[in-house]
């Protein structure tokens, strides 16, 4: 008896790990991808994957991804960052004032700076117990105000070295660099359990040797050090900065993460994959959109209604709770 109903109860459970919901979730966000590129490229005659639109939509690939990468980290341990745009203004213009001077100097100096803005909202976040969406909204209009009162009087230029950088190839192979060694960290060492470890409950990862407080912490800094380097492209590309520099870019990294299928909670769902189809996916639909609807509110009402479907197919309701 004992045997027949454990052989009937694995086919079962079986049923249950590889059902619908399970598939849409592990695969969906690719499957989405695949399907977002074929039907605008029917949509649209072709031409969005001809090779002028690849290098344009390229263009606005690499620092989306790279900042994205810091804001991962941060959503697997379940917290939010609505600063990156602020952070990513400020530190451009940074590197604009040192690029003056020497370029190499500016690319640290612009992740130095922001490093201390992570710093600034993870001291505030662990510290006193602040949740995380709150911390960085309130840091964002204070950076954002910077960026706009150092750039009252005109555009802070870079040197003229660094249009020389703009090159496809250079800001590829720095993006790659960035994805390798944050793949590596999170696959292979003990940072990228702790993360995931966090994310699933802060009390069970500390008795498994974790540190949560500091972790969080670290990951702020972290992350604005990498969006600090994305600075550095972003300038490359751009050649001078404006009081809104980097604006919406917190929104476009949260709609692209969620589009590659990162879990809002965070925690052992969370994948490495989700920066990279999520970055593609949102690329696409950016440069497609305009094609097909040149209506800027229509536009604005597909990818609302794009970003909903994605988020009620792959959204885990069992794990989901209250952001950090």
């Amino acid at each position: 008896m004992t045997k027949s109903s454990t052989t009937k109860a694995v086919p079962a459970n079986m049923g249950q790990l590889w059902n619908i919901k399970t598939v849409l979730r592990n695969f969906g966000p690719l499957l989405g991808f695949v399907a977002i590129v074929l039907i605008f490229s029917i949509l649209t005659g072709g031409k969005i994957i001809a090779a002028s639109n690849l290098s344009l939509m390229l263009s606005n690939v690499f620092v989306l991804m790279i900042a994205s990468t810091g804001v991962f980290f941060i959503m697997t341990v379940g917290g939010l960052d609505f600063s990156q745009g602020s952070v990513l203004g400020l530190s451009s213009i940074i590197f604009c004032w040192v690029s003056q001077y020497n370029i190499p100097l500016a690319v640290l100096s612009s992740v130095a700076a922001g490093a201390a803005m992570g710093a600034f909202n993870g001291f505030f976040h662990v510290k006193f117990k602040i949740a995380s969406f709150i911390v960085t909204m309130c840091s964002q209009y204070f950076f954002r105000g910077l960026c706009k009162y150092i750039t009252t009087k005109g555009p802070v230029p870079a040197s003229l070295q660094v249009l020389d950088l703009d090159r496809t190839g250079f800001k590829m192979t720095l993006m790659l660099i960035v994805l390798v060694v944050a793949f590596l960290i999170w696959h292979f060492t003990r940072v990228g359990f702790d993360l995931r470890a966090i994310g699933a409950g802060e009390t069970a990862a500390r008795f498994s040797g974790s540190r949560p407080d500091f972790t969080k912490f670290m990951v702020y800094v972290a992350s604005g050090a990498i969006t600090g380097f994305a600075s550095f492209i972003n300038v490359v590309r751009v050649g001078s900065i404006t009081g809104t520099a980097g604006r919406q870019l917190e929104t476009q990294i949260l709609i692209a993460l969620v589009l590659g299928g990162m879990p809002i909670s965070g925690g052992a769902r969370a994948r490495f994959s989700n920066i990279i189809i999520g970055t593609l996916t949102y690329c696409v639909l950016e440069k497609s959109l305009p094609m097909v609807f040149p209506v800027s509110a229509t536009q604005q009402l597909v990818k609302g209604i794009i970003f909903l479907i994605v988020v009620a197919l792959t959204i885990d309701h069992q794990s989901l709770k209250v952001i950090k």
